[in-house]
Formats: structure tokens, sequence, C-alpha cells
């Protein structure tokens, strides 16, 4: 319970980090909502200066923020001047997309990801282990942008998919059309992610699995004759657990980091665009929100590998139980 409560407790001043900051990067940022009222001129100073007052913009940067945090705690991220609408029901929906898309690439990396870092590691120097080193070096050099707008070049050209941006319709349409329309869309963006994570998570992989097959009781192992694959997928991956556990929360932030530029590329419906409008429009709470809800996935996503490290390794559970 004390190694969570630390873990806990790291997690909420890194939110707390990061909130700060977003109030004084965009305090610092050039422009502000209302300055191209200040152009028209039929718009008077006073008018301005009523709507500075009445969204409490013309308050001390230590008074805003003191007021959005405890807005924040009732799930209240303040309101948005571009919408004219609450900023929580907004990031709400977005959220979701942004969520669904994220957590399809991460099943698809790991399910693709871990088998074949255990194969490429167990042919350690052959013609393919050696052609995905080269590979995944190219994909890890290039920017992801470079790589999506690669892709989405290719499926335009080709038309190898139906692409749509805006909102998903759920209106008029059947569960079954639904879904096939989601499906469609999803494919792009989540094959940019996959594509991406994928070749640093069997890098990671492959090089825990051959320091685990270096050790003793793997040699063992193979002298009781004992076959290659319950090997390394009954002894070795399990001993190999651990790092590969500690990848989990770090691939989870980049995921979620990718997908809200994917996500522009692509026109999928989630935080990236959102996040993207609200900037261009100095839409101040807006870009708060966003930005902290797409740090709370991250910070989320840590916690989940700290609690699965925990369980699988009891070399932290003793750490934990001697710090008492």
């Amino acid at each position: 319970m004390r190694y969570l409560g630390r873990t806990l407790l790291r997690a909420i001043l890194l939110l707390a980090g990061v909130s700060i900051l977003c109030f004084l990067f965009t305090e610092m940022a050039p422009g502000k909502f209302f300055d191209e009222l200040r152009l028209n001129p039929q718009v008077s100073p006073e008018t301005i200066a009523n709507l500075r007052s009445r969204y409490g913009l013309d308050q001390p940067l230590a008074v805003r923020y003191g007021r959005w945090v405890r807005s924040a705690a009732h799930a209240d991220f303040g309101y948005s001047l571009a919408y004219n609408a609450p900023v929580a029901p907004l990031l709400w929906g977005r959220a979701r997309n942004t969520l669904l898309l994220t957590t399809t690439a991460m099943l698809l990396t790991w399910l693709i990801s871990l088998p074949l870092g255990v194969w490429l590691a167990a042919r350690r120097g052959r013609m393919l282990d050696q052609a995905f080193s080269i590979a995944s070096s190219f994909l890890v050099s290039i920017p992801e942008v470079v790589i999506a707008v690669a892709l989405l070049a290719i499926v335009v050209r080709w038309r190898l998919l139906p692409l749509s941006a805006g909102p998903l319709n759920t209106e008029g349409v059947s569960p079954w059309t639904h879904v096939q329309d989601l499906a469609t869309r999803m494919v792009l963006p989540v094959t940019i992610l996959v594509f991406v994570e994928s070749a640093i998570i069997v890098r990671h992989v492959r090089a825990s699995v051959l320091e685990v097959l270096e050790t003793p009781f793997v040699q063992a192992a193979r002298s009781f004759g004992i076959g290659q694959a319950r090997v390394l997928f009954r002894h070795v991956l399990p001993a190999a657990a651990s790092p590969a556990i500690s990848l989990f929360g770090f691939s989870l932030a980049g995921l979620v980091s990718g997908s809200l530029l994917t996500e522009v590329v692509c026109g999928w419906p989630g935080l990236g665009p959102l996040i993207l409008e609200a900037t261009l429009s100095r839409d101040f709470y807006l870009v708060i929100g966003g930005i902290m809800l797409s740090a709370l996935f991250m910070v989320g996503g840590n916690l989940i590998a700290d609690v699965m490290l925990l369980a699988a390794d009891p070399r932290i559970r003793t750490g934990a139980l001697d710090a008492h």
C-alpha cells in the first residue's frame, strides 16, 4: 500500500505540474481570444472589458488558476468561449473516441509485438531477425507525422479505404452499419499507431528475452529436453515480464500523444483536432481541459503499469514491505 501510495502521490503531483505549466504557457502565448474583436470598430472597448470580466479573464493568473482547480475537482473544466458551452461535455465525447482509438491500437500493438519479439529473440542473427532490425530502425528514425502522411497518401492514391472526416454519425443508421463505418475509419489511424509503437516495443521485448536466454536456468531447462516453445513462453517470458510491463506505461503514453497527431492527419474526431482548433482560436480553458485529459490518460496508463509490475515482480513487494 505504501508503494501504491507513493505512486499515486507522484501522479497527482505530475498532474498538478502539468496544469500549472498549461496556465503559464497559455498566458505567455501571443494573442488572446478577444483580440479580433478589438479590430472591429463596431465593438467598443467597454464591451470587450465587460466580456473579459464576465468570463473572469480580467483577474490575476493565480486567482484564475485557483478557481479552475476548485472547478476541476468537480469535473468542471471551465467555459469554452469559442463554443459558448461548458468545456467538460465537449471533452467527454471526443475523449471517448480517443480512448477507443488508443485502446484498440494498444491491444493490437502488444498482441503483435510480444510474440514477435520472443520469436525474433529465439532466432537471433538469422535473416528475418536482421531484416526486422533494419526495418524497425528505419521506422523509429522517421517522425510519426511522416509515416502518417505517407500512409494517408497511399490510401488516397489507390483508394484502399473510404476516408471521411467529421463526427461519427449514429442517427438513422443500424448498429451494424455504425460498427462497419467505425471500423473502416479506424483502420488507417490504428495502422499508423501500431506501425510506430510496434517497432519500439518489439526491440525492447527482444532485448529482454535475449538477456533471459543467457541465464543458467534456461540452459538447465533445455538440458532436461524441454521444447523450445515451452521454454520461451513458460519460463523465459515470465522472467522477462518486468521490463515489458514497465514499457507498457511508456507505450501507452506514446500512443496517447501520438494519437493526437494521428487524429489530426486522419480526420478522426478525437481530442487532437479539438485541441488544435481550440489553440488556433485561443480558447483558453478548452486547450487546458484537452491537455489535462490527455495527461490523465497517460498517468492512468502508468498507474496501471505500476500495479501490474507490483503484482508480477515479488522484489517490488519485498521492497515495499521492507519500507515498513
